[in-house]
């Protein structure tokens, strides 16, 4: 159940609707709310929910409607919000903002899986730029399967964004891999990446949710996450107080060495009719292959994602970061006509059918 509080409620209001939540839930803690599109509401288990409740609920003042859910994910559901979701980046930090979701044309982020040093990240930033991306990604903190592989930069890592970011105008996305460090990232970043290994670090999720500057967090799919898994992680994060939310489908683990994983593009149709939120796909992790990378690309956009994150290095082959699955900024430029011309192409064929 979604409750929306008026805007004209006093404190004293609030404060008895607060205390009343409380006591059906049986919680000793304070009841989150959070704003989605100029309103103040809270979501809660519908279990807790009983006749009496729910009548005591209506006659609250402070209280402007409540709305019955069916889906185990509220806040995140299309059954809550119709409306396709906006999310405007690089608004914080001073870059060129950016929009993604609703109408927008699909956005393309793009750069080395990790930062490497000063002149790789200004030289691929300054490419990718010109290639027609409008978000620069970059690692600073690497979660890596083995423990002898290079993990990052770190802090430093971060210094080389920004000044990217300063450069270029860029907006950027890196990852956080701890809830301590969501703070201390913000600063930096201005998008917030939770890999598919942390998708399920409610930990992680609720500071991420509950970080002051609201940047956007993309929330990338778990190596073997079910649709509502993905979407009940998303729902932590604006549970606790961040509607900016994007989705990111990189693969799923299968039993096929060829590729790295299985590229699930069924997900953002069945995504479109279950969520507001913005969907983007990751071609790269995907399929972890360069050559697989373009068509990929063009697949993901013709089934209406919101966008694309690709890794793009200068020199892939020697890239100390899944070089084998980076595409150069020529093939990134070729990604980014294709795309243009394909979501026309989408469009006009829409706008026939409806017609």
């Amino acid at each position: 159940m979604i409750i929306t509080i008026h805007n004209q409620a006093t404190s004293e209001e609030r404060a008895r609707l607060m205390a009343l939540l409380c006591r059906i839930t049986g919680s000793q803690h304070p009841i989150t709310t959070t704003t989605m599109d100029n309103r103040e509401v809270i979501a809660l288990d519908e279990q807790h929910i009983n006749a009496a409740a729910y009548t005591a609920l209506e006659q609250q003042s402070a209280v402007a409607r409540l709305i019955p859910l069916k889906t185990p994910y509220q806040l995140v559901s299309r059954a809550f919000q119709r409306e396709a979701s906006n999310i405007v980046i690089g608004e914080v930090h001073g870059a060129t903002p950016v929009t993604i979701g609703g109408n927008a044309d699909p956005m393309i982020m793009a750069g080395p899986c990790a930062v490497e040093n000063h002149e790789q990240l200004l030289s691929i930033a300054r490419a990718v730029k010109q290639a027609g991306a409008t978000v620069l990604r970059g690692g600073a903190f690497k979660p890596r399967t083995s423990p002898y592989q290079f993990q990052g930069l770190g802090i430093e890592g971060l210094h080389l964004l920004a000044e990217a970011r300063e450069e270029t105008g860029l907006p950027i996305i890196t990852e956080v891999m701890e809830p301590a460090m969501v703070e201390e990232i913000a600063q930096y970043a201005d998008i917030l990446q939770i890999g598919a290994r942390n998708m399920q670090n409610f930990a992680l999720l609720r500071a991420a949710g509950q970080q002051s500057k609201k940047l956007p967090i993309l929330l990338k799919r778990g190596l073997s996450a079910t649709i509502d898994e993905w979407l009940l992680a998303a729902e932590y994060l604006v549970a606790a107080g961040n509607p900016n939310v994007i989705l990111c489908e990189r693969g799923i683990r299968s039993y096929d060495p060829q590729t790295r994983n299985v590229l699930d593009l069924t997900c953002i149709p069945l995504l479109h009719t279950l969520t507001h939120l913005p969907i983007v796909v990751d071609p790269s992790h995907a399929t972890g292959r360069r050559e697989l990378v373009p068509t990929m690309s063009r697949a993901a956009i013709a089934a209406e994602a919101d966008g694309l994150i690709i890794e793009t290095h200068l020199d892939p082959d020697n890239a100390l970061c899944d070089g084998r699955q980076s595409i150069t900024p020529q093939q990134l430029e070729k990604i980014v006509s294709e795309t243009k011309a394909l979501t026309q192409m989408v469009k006009r064929d829409l706008q026939v059918l409806n017609a």
